[in-house]
């Protein structure tokens, strides 16, 4: 075996050969999604502790904020996304919807209607 390197394409793929396609935006999307309900369900236990402990919403001012209602929208995206990719997976798991052009447009409908509804609830949450 020579030990120079003809061949003018990289040794492995990344991103100057893959190109983006939905399913792997709505994977990506979907791993960022648990990280962020994860750190929620954290940040709200311990706000939880802090009411039961104190009797007061600790950082009131800033979850009622601009800052916090884009924090509940960034939420609330995540946390509709991962069910609608949950639902995506519970599908799969029946064998079906596995085309590939079916399966991309399907991903950006999920981002939308998780956009959508988080935009929903965010408006809703901020006027009241």
């Amino acid at each position: 075996m020579s030990s120079e390197w003809n061949d003018p394409r990289p040794m492995s793929p990344h991103l100057q050969v893959w190109r983006w396609h939905g399913a792997m935006l709505s994977s990506i999307l979907h791993r960022a999604s648990a990280i962020i309900c994860y750190v929620a369900l954290v940040i709200v236990a311990l706000g939880l502790v802090a009411v039961a402990l104190t009797g007061a919403l600790p950082l009131a001012g800033l979850l009622f904020s601009p800052l916090g209602a884009i924090g509940l929208f960034v939420f609330l995206f995540a946390f509709f996304f991962m069910a609608l990719a949950q639902l995506r997976h519970a599908v799969w798991n029946r064998g079906e919807l596995f085309d590939p052009q079916l399966n991309n447009r399907l991903s950006f409908v999920m981002i939308l209607i998780a956009v959508a509804l988080a935009a929903i609830l965010t408006y809703a949450g901020a006027s009241s």
